[in-house]
C-alpha cells in the first residue's frame, strides 16, 4: 500500500502538470504576451517532451527499477515548474513546459512496471485503472481549485509552490520505494540489449500494429480536450465566465476520474479488456461528434457531452492492460513505455495540429471552430476503434489452435514468470 500511495502521488502530479494550463491560460497568456496558438504549442511541448522521455523511462525501469528513476525525474519537473514561474515571453516558457513534460514522463510508468513485476497479468487492468482514476485527482485540482488559487494567488506562486510539492515527491519515492529483483533479458544478459533493440522488438509484434492507431488519438483527443480547450470553449462559445469555465471543467475532469475507475471493474466483469475498450472507444467517438454537430446549441448538452467524453474517454489503463498481454518479462519495461511514446506523441500531435487547425479558421465564428475541431477529433477516433476491431484479443500462445486475423503471424513465446512472489516490503506492496 505504500508504494502504491507514494507512486499515486507521483502520478497525480503529473495529471495536475497536463492539465493546468487550461487553467492559468487567462492569465498567463496576457502576462506573457501569448496568442491562443502560442498556448496550445505550449502545451503540445509538454506532451512531446514526455513522449520522448519514454525512452529513457523504458530503460531505465527494466536496468535500475522504478525508485531512482521516478526520483530523478521528478526533480527535473520541479526545476521545470520553478522556470516556468519565473518566465517572461515564449521561449522561456516552452522550455520550462518540455522540463516539466519530461520530468513527468516516469510518473505513471514507475506503477505499472511495479505492477508488471509484482502481480498476474489478470490484476494489471484493475490495478492500473485504480492508479489512473484517483490520480485523475489532479485534473480535479487543476479545474475550479486551480481557478479560485490563481485568481487568489497569482499563477506564478502556484508553479512555485508545485515545484516544491514535487520536489517533496520526489523524496518520499526515494525514501519508500524499494525496486523489484532485477530481472535479466534471457537471450541477451541484463546489461547488453541496446535501449533500440528492446523498443525494436515492442514494435515488430505485428499483433499490436492494430492497437497502436486506437492508442496513438484515444487519449489524445480526450486531454487536448481536456487539458487545452474546454475552458477557452466553454467562455468563447457559451458565454461562461471564469469559475463557470472551472466549474464545466470539474464536471469532465470528475467524470474522467469516475470513467478512468470504472474501467477496472468493468474489466473484471467483461473478462476481455479489447471488447472493454473498443466500447470505450466508440462511446467517447460518438460523443465528440455530436458534441461538434450540437454541442453550441445548449450549455447543458456541452457539458454532458464533455463529461460523457471523460467518463468513457480515458480508456489509457484498459488498452495497456490490452498491449501488455504480448510483452515478455525482460521487455515490460520498455513495453509499457513504448506504449506511452505512442499514447503521449498521439497527444503532442494533436494538439499541434489543433493550434494549426484554430489559426486556420480564424474568420468562422467560435461556434464553427470548435464544432469542427470537436467533429474532426470524433470522427478520428472512430477511424481508429474500427482498425483496433481488427487487434488480436490475446497472444497465439494463449488461444489454442487460434490464428491470428489478418494473417497476423503468432504472438511472442510464453514469457517467464515476471517475478519470484514478492518478499514482504514496502515496494513489493501496492
Amino acid at each position: 500500500m505504500t508504494a502504491f500511495l507514494v507512486l499515486l502521488l507521483a502520478y497525480t502530479i503529473s495529471q495536475f502538470d497536463r492539465g493546468f494550463l487550461a487553467m492559468v491560460a487567462p492569465d498567463l497568456g496576457p502576462d506573457l504576451g501569448l496568442a491562443a496558438s502560442d498556448l496550445a504549442l505550449l502545451s503540445a511541448g509538454w506532451f512531446l517532451a514526455f513522449a520522448i522521455g519514454q525512452v529513457p523511462t523504458g530503460l531505465l525501469l527494466d536496468r535500475v527499477g522504478p525508485r531512482r528513476t521516478v526520483a530523478g525525474f521528478l526533480v527535473l519537473a520541479a526545476l521545470g515548474a520553478g522556470l516556468l514561474g519565473l518566465a517572461q515571453g515564449f521561449a522561456e516558457a516552452a522550455a520550462a513546459m518540455a522540463l516539466i513534460g519530461l520530468g513527468c514522463a516516469p510518473a505513471l510508468m514507475g506503477g505499472l512496471y511495479l505492477f508488471g513485476r509484482s502481480y498476474p497479468p489478470e490484476r494489471f487492468a484493475m490495478l492500473s485503472s485504480v492508479m489512473i482514476g484517483l490520480g485523475t485527482s489532479g485534473d480535479l485540482l487543476g479545474s475550479t481549485p486551480l481557478a479560485l488559487a490563481s485568481h487568489a494567488f497569482g499563477w506564478r506562486t502556484i508553479l512555485v509552490g508545485l515545484a516544491l510539492v514535487t520536489l517533496a515527491a520526489a523524496g518520499l519515492v526515494l525514501w519508500l520505494i524499494e525496486d523489484p529483483p532485477r530481472l535479466s533479458d534471457p537471450s541477451k544478459g541484463p546489461t547488453k540489449t541496446s535501449i533500440w533493440r528492446g523498443f525494436a522488438e515492442v514494435a515488430r509484434m505485428r499483433a499490436l500494429w492494430p492497437v497502436f492507431p486506437v492508442v496513438f488519438v484515444s487519449y489524445a483527443v480526450v486531454i487536448a480536450t481536456r487539458s487545452l480547450w474546454v475552458g477557452s470553449y466553454l467562455g468563447a462559445v457559451h458565454g461562461l465566465d471564469p469559475l463557470q469555465r472551472g466549474n464545466g471543467t470539474l464536471a469532465m475532469s470528475a467524470a474522467m476520474a469516475a470513467g478512468a475507475i470504472g474501467y477496472g471493474p468493468l474489466e473484471r466483469l467483461v473478462r476481455d479488456p479489447k471488447r472493454t475498450a473498443l466500447a470505450g472507444c466508440l462511446v467517447t467517438g460518438l460523443a465528440l461528434s455530436v458534441l461538434g454537430l450540437f454541442g453550441g446549441s445548449s450549455t447543458a448538452l456541452a457539458v454532458v457531452l464533455l463529461a460523457l467524453t471523460g467518463a468513457a474517454g480515458l480508456s489509457y489503463g484498459i488498452l495497456m492492460a490490452h498491449a501488455r498481454r504480448f510483452f515478455p518479462a525482460h521487455l515490460l519495461g520498455r513495453g509499457v513505455a513504448f506504449m506511452n511514446i505512442v499514447f503521449m506523441g498521439g497527444a503532442a500531435a494533436v494538439q499541434g495540429l489543433s493550434a494549426a487547425f484554430v489559426l486556420g479558421t480564424g474568420g468562422l465564428a467560435p461556434d464553427a471552430v470548435y464544432g469542427r475541431l470537436f467533429l474532426a477529433y470524433g470522427l478520428a477516433l472512430l477511424a481508429a476503434t474500427a482498425v483496433y476491431a481488427f487487434a488480436p484479443r490475446k497472444p497465439a500462445f494463449e488461444r489454442p489452435n487460434a490464428v491470428d486475423p489478418g494473417g497476423m503471424e503468432p504472438g511472442p513465446t510464453p514469457p517467464p514468470p515476471a517475478c519470484a512472489p514478492a518478499a514482504p516490503g514496502r515496494g513489493a506492496r501496492a
